[in-house]
């Protein structure tokens, strides 16, 4: 019996310890889980996050908030069933946001580049908005494309079968809305004299292209910079635009509330889809957001996951979310999701 006993404790114990060393392993999974907030009206590291010099700014009474999430790189069996367990993590496989053939500093770099060009956007949006317009200018000619002679370095083109060309991603969305061999007329202005071309699109890279290369001019008299650190990817786009827009106008958007919100964001004003919302819905509770900006083709993951007392307001452009916001303003009731 003696004998017995003392082999049903070691067998205990090794079942205990190898139960240790599976929990303790490193799986191939990430836990995500509700990031920091950000309101890109205030301070930041003691530096404001939307700067500008060389025009008066205002002050606002509340918050215009961007979300984030939190990830966990590197997850041990014990922190995913604590994750699978949990109202506020998610548990997700590695190669989702890790995808396989890339480092974690690839992808990380690339989420940096992301954020960078969501800031790019929003300050373009948010200056079209407050009267400052785009000019799609020719920089270069192919000696051998489809306008090579038509078209010359510095002219600007306005139209495409009559259909404006506000920004340089609109030229590209008319050029290839039909197929290559097609004839367009491009309006354009040299000099200041306005003329049209009649262009037959060829194929390349098997797109629909003129064969021009373009670049993108908005001329302001001011300095804007964005400083903001240690966040990615592209999902900051709609706030960081909104938050332009409330400093360098005297009307304060958020109405003395904290709004709390997400949504990558183009040229043209186009609110996109984005990851993790419920942890950043959670993040935005936290905060004590009085509402949630969403972008629509996140509202019914949105509405599966919404906080208690958080009102989910949809936005496909950046005009909805400003006349969400103009609403909450009025005690009117925004469209929800």
């Amino acid at each position: 019996m003696r004998r017995r006993g003392m082999t049903v404790l070691l067998g205990a114990i090794f079942v205990a310890l190898l139960g240790i060393g599976v929990l303790a392993a490193p799986i191939p999974y990430v836990v995500l889980g509700p990031g920091p907030t950000v309101n890109t009206l205030g301070v930041e590291d003691d530096k404001e996050v939307i700067q500008v010099k060389d025009r008066e700014t205002f002050t606002s009474a509340g918050e215009l908030r961007l979300t984030t999430v939190g990830v966990q790189p590197s997850v041990k069996l014990r922190g995913a069933i604590q994750g699978w367990f949990s109202d506020d993590e998610a548990v997700v496989p590695r190669e989702l946001v890790y995808p396989p053939g890339e480092s974690r500093e690839e992808v990380e770099e690339r989420n940096a580049e992301d954020f960078e060009a969501s800031q790019s956007s929003a300050e373009t949006v948010a200056l079209r908005e407050l009267g400052f317009p785009v000019t799609v200018q020719v920089k270069t000619v192919a000696v051998d494309g489809p306008a090579a002679g038509l078209l010359r370095p510095g002219d600007v083109v306005t139209s495409v079968d009559g259909q404006p060309v506000p920004v340089a991603v609109r030229l590209t969305e008319l050029i290839q809305a039909e197929p290559a061999g097609t004839v367009l007329e491009v309006g354009y202005t040299r000099d200041g004299t306005p003329a049209t071309a009649r262009i037959t699109t060829q194929e390349r890279d098997g797109k629909p292209r003129i064969g021009i290369g373009i670049e993108q001019q908005q001329p302001h008299p001011f300095t804007l910079t964005i400083d903001l650190t240690d966040i990615g990817g592209p999902s900051a786009g709609l706030m960081f635009a909104l938050g332009i827009i409330d400093k360098l106008t005297p009307e304060d958007l958020t109405g003395g509330q904290i709004i709390a919100g997400t949504g990558t964001i183009d040229d043209l004003g186009r609110v996109g889809p984005i990851g993790g919302i419920p942890q950043k819905l959670v993040g935005a509770k936290d905060a004590g957001a009085t509402a949630f900006l969403v972008p629509a083709e996140n509202c019914a993951e949105a509405v599966r996951n919404r906080q208690p007392d958080l009102p989910l307001l949809r936005v496909a452009t950046l005009d909805d979310a400003l006349t969400a916001l103009e609403e909450l303003r009025a005690g009117g009731e925004p469209t929800r999701c």
